[in-house]
């Protein structure tokens, strides 16, 4: 895709799954990436604010920024405690901003930049058992579309992709709360149109096209890749 080679991204939560896909598809585009993972060496925890500040720091001229860490567990809301909300919400969303309030100033600077946040359908139409996440998520959205007005005289473009059910170790984990993960799985399959679950390999066209110069004149805009699951208009 046009305008990637020779840019620098930061992929957050890049060591695995979809972050992971999405650092090998860069690569392959000749962009210089930055991984921001727990499991990445050095590790940054996108939750500590100074943490982020400082790798960002080191990380220099940042053209492309990737917020696609993630967390969730499967727990019926009444099932939930503010510890649990906590954490989800410190990962989810206050990592998120975090790395916001730290890239976008240098990409006013410099003139520009494309952020493109990875939030989820749940937080499109809902999903039972995901209710902190999928508030967390609606609010990655809402929190895009505030930011592509505030700052489209900048030359900034921010725009959202919503996976649906993909196979990632975030999803085992999932499925293993709600009791019966091989039933729940084919109850999954059996409701997306395409006939499958997603894989991580199926998100990075989609997030490399919004960071790409092919998107220049798209802001604020949400992309679901869900295999029909939500055809949301």
């Amino acid at each position: 895709m046009r305008g990637l080679k020779g840019k620098t991204a930061i992929v957050t939560g890049g060591a695995a799954g979809i972050g992971a896909a999405v650092v090998k598809r860069f690569r392959e585009e000749g962009t210089n990436v930055v991984v921001f993972d727990l499991k990445a060496d050095p590790p940054v925890d996108i939750t500590d604010y100074e943490a982020v500040r400082k790798a960002v720091a080191n990380a220099g001229a940042v053209d492309i920024l990737v917020n696609n860490a993630g967390w969730d567990m499967f727990k019926p809301f009444l099932k939930t405690d503010p510890a649990f909300w906590q954490k989800i919400i410190s990962i989810n969303l206050i990592g998120a901003m975090n790395l916001l309030h730290c890239v976008l100033p240098g990409m006013v600077e410099r003139g520009g930049g494309k952020v493109v946040t990875v939030a989820s359908d749940a937080g499109r139409v809902g999903s039972s058992g995901e209710a902190p996440y999928s508030a967390c998520k609606g609010g990655l959205i809402a929190l895009t579309k505030t930011l592509a007005r505030e700052l489209a005289t900048k030359n900034i473009r921010l725009n959202v992709v919503c996976p649906g059910l993909t196979e990632t170790n975030m999803l085992e984990q999932f499925m293993q709360g709600a009791g019966n993960p091989e039933k729940l799985r084919e109850a999954y399959r059996r409701a997306i149109p395409l006939g499958r679950l997603g894989k991580p390999e199926d998100l990075p066209g989609a997030i490399a096209f919004f960071a790409s110069d092919d998107a220049d004149f798209i802001t604020g805009q949400v992309l679901s890749v869900s295999g029909g699951l939500t055809m949301h208009g």
